[in-house]
């Protein structure tokens, strides 16, 4: 038996484990629950031992504060995690890494992926920036998604242009900071996108992810390759395509993925939302030893969510991936070369 107190990683698992068997009138209960865990601001085990109310925890109510308090006051055996459920990070483990190098945190330049009202966010592009600058950023991206990703609003050519101006109108005000014009482009199976070329060529970065066909099994190197070598893509977003407890994603050859990536010039992603993590730790380590460059993007919808980019910095430390590769730490005018660097 494993006596240790659980954290609070080791009760999101134990929470997705209760929900499998759980009747489905609390089975909800027990997922979300589960997935709130990793958002946690402090150990469910250190609220415990002062005797405070684990209700005031995202998520858990009177039911779920006494299974977890049974968990904490008699420390049951952790399972092993199921690859549904492996390697994602809670906030509290994130602060423990970030701790031993203060300066991953002082040195981020910028945030590479965000969401905003025009496609799926809840946020302004006026209100990203504003929660952006009081992070100290110089930059950020906006990446609404692209038009054939109906389900999340994603915009078209026409509006890409008439956001173009109200970036425009909030860089002209803004003192030395710069929205960057971006955009999730949707790519197919073949790694071609959705939106005409001539729109794209107006941009100052582009990310490109798959969004559909993410629960084959079979080796999807190709469809990587091909997405790296569009010639409009500079980052390939949350390339596996996972979600916790949800969605395993998307398998490939990552060290020839990767290698190419080096090849082009071009940056793999790291999406720093919680329930996505991706790349995890593995694999952003398989990227820093091919010498690819890194993103990493909070995916936020609103503006509080841009403090997801921990997630992200953690998994890039935990990795040892350097940080001269990281495009988040570059000036804004380093990005700006990077991104004329990058191979078509």
């Amino acid at each position: 038996m494993n006596k240790r107190a659980p954290t609070n990683s080791d009760i999101a698992e134990l929470l997705a484990v209760e929900a499998e068997t759980a009747k489905h009138h609390v089975q909800r209960a027990f997922r979300k629950a589960s997935r709130a865990a990793f958002l946690w601001p402090e150990e469910a085990a250190d609220i415990h031992a002062r005797g405070d109310a684990l209700t005031a925890l995202s998520a858990i109510g009177p039911f779920l504060e006494k299974q977890i308090r049974g968990w904490l006051e008699d420390a049951p055996r952790i399972p092993e995690r199921p690859p549904l459920r492996k390697q994602f990070f809670s906030y509290t483990e994130t602060q423990k890494i970030l701790s031993s190098r203060p300066d991953w945190k002082e040195n981020v330049r910028g945030d590479l992926q965000m969401h905003t009202e025009w496609s799926d966010g809840s946020g302004t592009v006026r209100e990203m920036a504003k929660a952006a600058m009081a992070r100290g950023y110089q930059y950020i991206a906006i990446t609404d998604h692209a038009k054939k990703l109906k389900i999340a609003g994603g915009i078209t050519e026409e509006q890409l242009a008439e956001q173009a101006a109200e970036i425009a109108s909030i860089n002209q005000t803004a003192t030395n900071f710069k929205i960057l014009r971006s955009i999730e482009l949707n790519l197919d199976v073949q790694g071609a996108g959705d939106m005409d070329p001539a729109s794209l060529e107006k941009l100052d970065i582009v990310i490109a992810a798959f969004h559909s066909s993410l629960r084959k099994t079979d080796d999807q190197t190709e469809r990587y390759l091909a997405a790296l070598k569009n010639p409009f893509v500079h980052i390939l977003g949350h390339p596996r395509g996972r979600i916790y407890n949800y969605r395993l994603g998307l398998s490939a050859d990552w060290p020839r993925v990767f290698s190419l990536a080096a090849k082009l010039g071009k940056a793999v992603e790291i999406d720093a939302y919680p329930d996505r993590q991706d790349l995890n730790v593995d694999l952003v380590a398989m990227a820093a030893e091919a010498g690819a460059y890194l993103s990493i993007g909070t995916d936020a919808h609103h503006p509080w969510q841009l403090q997801f980019i921990d997630f992200g910095l953690a998994s890039a430390l935990a990795a040892k991936f350097p940080q001269e590769r990281i495009l988040n730490f570059m000036q804004a005018d380093q990005l700006k070369k990077w991104v004329a660097s990058v191979k078509h």
